[in-house]
């Protein structure tokens, strides 16, 4: 019979399945500016504010520095009248984030590492600094990086 050896054949290829999170078979995404933080733990506080206006796209911060192995609460606040976004990753994966965005400017992001706010709204992102290097907080809505709305994490 075709169809035992099919579901074999899928179950050798794949591992077990399992739809507990941290069970054998699920897996969670790596990040490469650490881990989603732990809202039990003490943060340090970084108000980031986006905005546009003559022609730019700012944050008010564009460079952050941390130690690593510390957890930064990020509190974004939209003062500007379009939506904005706030994606941590590195600028390679940022870059290739940005090309996904072009094709599908209206793409929803489900990922610890990255918060859409809408205009004059706010919203926070809790993330655990575990690896240390530079990294890059960008907005990726097409056109917002490139008119300035991105600045660098130095974890040390």
């Amino acid at each position: 019979m075709i169809l035992p050896t099919l579901v074999l054949s899928l179950a050798i290829l794949t591992g077990p399945v399992s739809a507990e999170p941290g069970a054998p078979g699920h897996s969670h995404a790596a990040f490469s500016a650490g881990k989603p933080g732990n809202p039990k733990k003490p943060a340090r506080t970084v108000v980031i504010t986006m905005k546009e206006g003559d022609g730019k796209m700012i944050f008010n911060h564009n460079h952050v520095e941390v130690k690593r192995g510390e957890q930064i609460k990020f509190v974004l606040e939209n003062h500007g009248e379009l939506e904005h976004e706030f994606v941590l990753a590195t600028p390679k994966e940022n870059d290739k984030h940005a090309l996904l965005m072009q094709k599908f400017p209206d793409m929803e992001h489900d990922d610890p590492n990255a918060k859409r706010v809408a205009t004059k709204k706010s919203g926070e992102l809790l993330w655990q600094f575990t690896k240390a290097g530079t990294f890059e907080f960008a907005c990726l809505i097409p056109g917002h990086r490139e008119a300035g709305m991105h600045g660098k994490v130095v974890v040390k």
